[in-house]
């Protein structure tokens, strides 16, 4: 039984290696999509349609707010409604906390996490009016760990995979969550993140071998459980969770 049907659900970051697997994912589980990007997503818009999916594909900069405007306004014109909003737009960052600059830092953190506040803040009026909602957004494990490096045994682990500015800006993601979780529960909205540890995509290519070993399942995750564990947190099976932030990550942490 597809878990998505009759939904609509937008998509940022859709073109990604992440966003191509959870559209791929939503469209195989019932859902109309829009996939938004700053960069076009017409190939992952051809491989939704073969999936049998109505989609668009949207221009969009998750980091200004007339251009969600419109991306919001886009969607309901084709769709009629918006019921799931997926976040998953976002870009990496490496180095020590000495070594990240200013621009580095606020660019970083507008794309991360200034794009969430702006995307939920624009679906959300939709959402309540119809009195249902779902939104899912990407955090990391990175927001939770203070980082995979280990300084104190190896100071070069930190040059080359130190992330403080990518961290901080997905915890930032953990605290926006549970506000509009309780903020948006009477209205029959449901928001949760899905917290990954290591993907395998173009962004962790580079990923050290020792910080490999470290996780206990004995490899780094596929894009594809990321993406089955937000096409959970969109369904009905998971109607009675709000605010949570959900681990994927191999068991590289545990709370």
């Amino acid at each position: 039984m597809q878990r998505l049907a009759h939904r609509v659900a937008i998509i940022t970051g859709a073109a990604g290696g992440l966003g191509r697997a959870a559209a791929k994912r939503f469209a195989q589980e019932g859902a109309t999509l829009c996939l938004a990007d700053r960069v076009p997503a017409d190939e992952v818009l051809e491989q939704v349609r073969a999936e049998g999916a109505r989609a668009i594909a949207v221009a969009a900069d998750v980091t200004d707010a007339a251009s969600v405007q419109q991306m919001v306004e886009r969607t309901v014109a084709e769709f009629g409604t918006i019921d799931v909003l997926v976040n998953i737009a976002g870009i990496s960052s490496h180095g020590a906390s000495d070594d990240i600059d200013l621009e580095t830092w606020e660019r970083v953190l507008r794309t991360n996490l200034t794009s969430v506040f702006l995307c939920c803040k624009a679906v959300l009026p939709v959402m309540r009016e119809k009195g249902f909602g779902r939104i899912v957004s990407t955090s990391s494990i990175l927001g939770k760990n203070g980082g995979n490096p280990r300084p104190w045994l190896d100071p070069l682990e930190q040059k080359k995979a130190g992330s403080i500015a990518y961290g901080a800006s997905k915890a930032g993601i953990h605290a926006v969550t549970s506000y509009l979780a309780k903020e948006n529960a009477r209205f029959g909205i449901t928001v949760n993140c899905v917290a990954p540890g290591p993907i395998a995509t173009h962004m962790t290519r580079n990923f050290p071998q020792a910080l490999r070993d470290q996780i206990p399942l004995g490899r780094m995750g596929n894009p594809e459980d990321v993406a089955d564990a937000m096409a959970f947190l969109a369904g009905e099976q998971a109607s009675f969770i709000t605010g949570e932030v959900v681990d994927v990550n191999g068991g590289a942490w545990c709370d």
